[in-house]
């Protein structure tokens, strides 16, 4: 039987020179998703659509705080729950007040290097369009 490797769960956080206001806008919503983290986002109700280049991949936004947090729940086919998801936290510290992308996501043990980079290179792109440089 063939069984897939399971992934293991891991964290990841980018100091971010943002207002948390202005950074969940590009974190929560379609238009703001598509300028950093896919080349499109479509939504339809609480379902996202993320396509980049030729693949794409379907989530449902399981929760979100107002200029906090939000969750994404990765879909199969049919649009059921997978148990894979990937999650974006805003901290700020209380005391410098300094804001942070905490990112929580799911990668196989030996793609875990290249996923990093990979947010690495998709949250520079953010700091860019916001100016955080």
């Amino acid at each position: 039987m063939y069984h897939m490797d399971s992934k293991i769960r891991y964290e990841i956080e980018f100091p971010i020179n943002s207002s948390p206001q202005l950074l969940y806008q590009y974190i929560s919503t379609p238009s703001g998703l598509s300028e950093w983290f896919a080349d499109n986002v479509n939504s339809r109700g609480e379902f996202f659509t993320f396509i980049w280049n030729d693949s794409q991949e379907k989530a449902r936004l399981a929760s979100k705080k107002t200029g906090e947090k939000v969750k994404f729940k990765w879909v199969d086919e049919a649009s059921k729950d997978t148990e894979y998801f990937f999650e974006l936290h805003i901290l700020v510290d209380e005391l410098t007040k300094d804001v942070s992308l905490m990112v929580i996501d799911f990668a196989e043990k030996e793609e875990i290097g290249e996923a990093k980079q990979l947010w690495e290179n998709q949250i520079s792109d953010l700091k860019h369009l916001i100016g955080s440089v």
